[in-house]
Parts: C-alpha cells; structure tokens; sequence
C-alpha cells in the first residue's frame, strides 16, 4: 500500500467508471428522459386555465403536500411550478436511491467479497477507494444536473425558463451528492452490504417521513430533513439557491467523516459492531427457516417502524384533509366514483393505499431476494451440502416474504389509524382502515412470485421486478394525474385490485391475483430445483 492515503485515487475512479458504465448510463438516461418528457405531457394534460386553476386548489390539500411537498405560486400555477411541485420530490428520490445503490456497491459490498482488500495490496492509498468512489458519484450527479437542465430548457415551455431549469437539474444533483455521501458515512458504521442497505434506505425514508409530517402541517420539522431543503429551492417561482448551498455543506461534512472514520477502521469491520451469537444455535436457528428469518430480523423490524410512521404520517393530515374537501367543490371532482356514502376521507383513503402497499412490497421483496444474494456468495452451497434440500431452503424465505406483505400493510394501517382518529372530528373506523390496505396484499403477493419465478429460472434478470414494482408505482400514482390508458394501469396487479370502501370488494379480482402469484410460485420452485447454482 502506498503511502500517500490518495496515491492512484483517478486510476480508481476510472476503474469504477468502467466497471459501471452501463449502470450509470441506464440510469442517467431514464431519470433524464423521464424528467424531460413530463414537461410536455404537463402542458397537453392542462391546457385551459380551468383544469390549471383547478390543479392548483388540488395541491393545497395539506395530504398532497405531504406526499409531493408544499406548493409555491399555487395563486398563478405556471406549467413550471407545477411540473417542479408534481415531480421534484419524486424525482429527487429516485436520485437518492440511484446513489445509495451505487456507493455501497463499491464500498460495501466490494469489501465483503474481498475486492478492497486485493486493491489494497496494490499501491493506492488507504483512501483511494472511498475517494474514488464519492468522485465518480459527484461526475455522475453533476451530468445529471447539466443533462435535466439543459434538456428542460430546449423544450420551450413558458415559465420553464433557463434559471428554473438549471436549478430544476442542480437539486437533483445536490441531493445525489448528499445522498451519496451518507451512504459512505453509513457504511463505515455497519460491517456487511445488507446492514448498510438498511442503514441508508431507513435514512431516506426518515427523511421523507419527517418532510411529510412538516409539510403537511408542522412546517418546521421539514428543516430537519435533508429532502425538506431542496424543496424550499422554489424551482421555477422564487428559484432559490441557498438551500441547495446548505445540502452541499453538509454533504461535504458527512463525506469528510465518513473518509476519517474510513482511515481508522480495519477492513471487513463497523463501528458498530456485530453482537456476538450464543454460543449454541437454538434448534428453530438450526433450520432453514430460522436462519432466513434470523439474517432478515432486524430489517423486518426497522421496516414495520417505518410502515408504521408512514401511516402515522398521513393519519396526522386527515383532520385537515377533511375540512379542505369540505369547503372545495373542484376537489370533489377529484375523488373516485361511487362512494357518495362514504365521508370525503374515506374516499381518498384509496390513493393513499393504493401507494402505501407499494412502498410495503419492498421489504417482501428484499426478503425473497435475498436468497439470491446468498447465492452469489457461495454460502447456498454450503446449506445444501447438508440435509438441506432446495425447496426447503426457497421455501423459508418465500414463507417470510409472503407473511411479511400482510404484517406492512397491518403496521402501516395501525399507525394511520392510531394518529388519525385524534386529529379527526369522526374518526374512521379501523376496520375500514385495514380492509381498504389488506385488500392490496394479493398485489404484493403478485410481486413476491413474479421475484420466485425469476430466481427460478432467470435469476440474473431479478432487477425485472424492481422495474416492475417502480413502473407500477409510476402508474398508480400518476396514472389518474396523466390520464394514462386503462390497460396501462391494469398491466400492474396494483391496478386490477378494488378500489376498497368506494368499489365494492371483487372476490374473483382478489383470488385471480393470488392465483396467478401461486403459480409463479409454483413455477419458480421447479426452476430452482432444476438449474444450476451461480458461482
């Protein structure tokens, strides 16, 4: 090892680029093309004053504010205030999530299958990694910045001008970069790719729950939350640069500690520490399934937390939300059909849902996924070296997964109601709570299978069902904003689930999704037991 603690930190980005070109690019182009193409699609969905004015009263419901941020210049919505409040937070999400992924790839996970420690015998200094690392993430947000920019601006649209539009793009940069550098701090924390993937995703979904509750009433917890910030950039009204300023600082401070606690730890180790095991396996630990569940224990607990904040976090806005429907004729129009029974609350308990079992889908498909994981490690060898057959060993993360997807939407409906009914004149009744979330676990359970069927049989194409999952999120929650064709919507099983109180409830609807989950279950099951293990 050299020395100098940055000795060939270039030749190492350069690695890194090469190794991960194709990601990268996958990943530029799709946020970048995405962006860019919901500008137009803005200016053909609201084209006369009315549909904009009417928007705009859309956006000043306090649970609207919650999931997408507060609406600035809502008294004059241009097209550019609108596209910056609709998508900016989103878009900034998937930013976050494009860096997280790709800095514990090179940090983490590089160093648990041993690829750090064979570039350390090289000569590169013991920072040159995790500096190569964050330098190769800002190249990649900073592109990102131009590119978004750039690209919004040569659409020509009024109010998108070039300030709003270069500002658009920086916040989505900053907020990679501030992302990217808690992921580097977070990893020295933890010792193991899955602990760090947790650390980082709980990370992001705090930061968004703490938005949400600021933004939907308590305004200044939003200051306490990373996504808060670039929110208060104004895009395209005020365009203000400070909070971007602010974001960059203190990506700066974590990306500085997180290279000093870098240079003080020994390799394959976390300052927060592994607790040692018994010293003899309980006979449930001894099985396949206790292990599946022991390696996904703590994860599964820090995402019922989180399920359950959420749920607490929109329950506390339904007080509100109540009482701007009331007092809004336009925003009537909005709801769906056919629940004229119901209070306006309920009624809009089905969009909330409908992406509250979206978000619960991710931790039943990490659990099943994991298996995978396990896979590329070699350690599946090792099990079923023993008395261990492959359906047993599938079958226990499986069994998990499928139980987990009921117990997220239950966490998520409990916290909901819980906060809800002390905020709300007339509260909603739990049951109609629980009925409108659990109706969307055989949706899950679609997930779940489409993910066994593909470890079964294409277990190097697994990122399908993030595709899958992200697509069906994009159709939920956008489809009815954009007036996406109906066999769009349908495509995902999310779409094919009743609109639970305001549809009746479709038995048939219900157990044709589980069915066909089944059957890939089934299906992947066979595969698995026929193919050939990855090395």
């Amino acid at each position: 090892m050299s020395n100098n603690i940055f000795s060939n930190t270039l030749k190492l980005s350069a690695l890194i680029l090469k190794r991960d070109c194709f990601n990268i690019i996958i990943w530029l182009l799709s946020i970048t093309i995405f962006t860019i193409a919901m500008a137009p699609a803005l200016t053909e969905l609201f084209s006369t004053e009315q549909e904009i004015k009417l928007m705009a009263e859309t956006m000043k419901n306090p649970a609207m504010s919650a999931m997408v941020g507060p609406g600035f210049g809502l008294d004059d919505y241009t097209y550019g205030a609108m596209m910056a409040h609709m998508m900016l937070l989103f878009t900034a999400i998937v930013v976050a999530i494009m860096s997280i992924m790709l800095v514990t790839r090179h940090t983490r996970a590089d160093e648990e299958e041993g690829r750090i420690e064979m570039i350390r015998s090289l000569p590169v200094g013991r920072l040159s990694n995790l500096t190569s690392v964050l330098i190769v993430l800002v190249v990649v947000n900073v592109i990102l910045a131009i590119a978004v920019g750039l690209g919004l601006t040569v659409l020509n649209i009024e109010s998108i001008d070039l300030p709003g539009s270069l500002l658009y793009g920086a916040v989505l940069g900053v907020t990679g970069i501030f992302f990217a550098a808690s992921t580097a701090f977070l990893s020295q924390l933890s010792n193991n790719t899955r602990t760090t993937m947790g650390y980082s995703f709980s990370f992001l979904l705090i930061a968004y729950l703490i938005r949400a509750i600021g933004d939907g009433g308590k305004e200044s917890l939003s200051w306490f939350s990373p996504l808060g910030w670039v929110t208060q950039t104004q895009v395209f009204v005020n365009n203000y640069w400070w909070p971007l300023f602010i974001t960059l600082g203190a990506a700066v401070i974590v990306g500085v500690l997180a290279m000093y606690l870098n240079s003080l730890r020994d390799l394959d180790s976390g300052f927060i520490a592994a607790r040692p095991g018994k010293g003899n396996a309980s006979p449930f630990l001894q099985t396949p399934l206790g292990l599946a569940f022991r390696l996904q224990r703590t994860g599964i607990i820090l995402w019922a937390i989180g399920m359950f904040v959420l749920g607490a976090s929109y329950g506390s806005v339904l007080g509100d939300l109540e009482a701007f429907i009331e007092g809004n004729e336009m925003y009537k129009q909005l709801l769906p059909s056919g629940g004229d029974h119901l209070s306006l609350t309920e009624q809009f308990l089905t969009m909330l849902m409908s992406i509250i079992s979206i978000i619960g889908t991710i931790p039943a498909l990490m659990i099943i996924l994991k298996i995978k994981g396990e896979e590329k490690k070699n350690r599946t060898e090792q099990l079923l070296a023993r008395a261990v057959s492959r359906n047993n060993l599938l079958g226990s993360y499986l069994l998990i997964s499928v139980v987990i997807a009921p117990l997220m939407v239950i966490s998520s409906s409990l916290g909901m109601w819980l906060v809800g009914k002390s905020v709300m004149d007339v509260s909603i009744s739990f049951s109609t709570i629980f009925n409108s979330a659990m109706v969307y676990v055989p949706a899950v359970w679609v997930m779940v299978g489409l993910a066994t069927l593909l470890i079964g049989y294409l277990p190097k194409s697994t990122i399908v069902t993030w595709v899958y999952l992200l697509y069906s999120f994009f159709v939920v929650y956008l489809g009815g904003l954009f007036q996406l064709s109906e066999w769009m919507v349908k495509l995902t099983p999310f779409g094919n689930i009743p609109q639970v109180p305001v549809e009746d409830m479709s038995f048939v609807k219900v157990t044709a999704l589980t069915v066909v989950a089944i059957g890939m279950m089934i299906a992947g099951f066979i595969g698995y037991g026929r193919r050939d293990l990855q090395g």
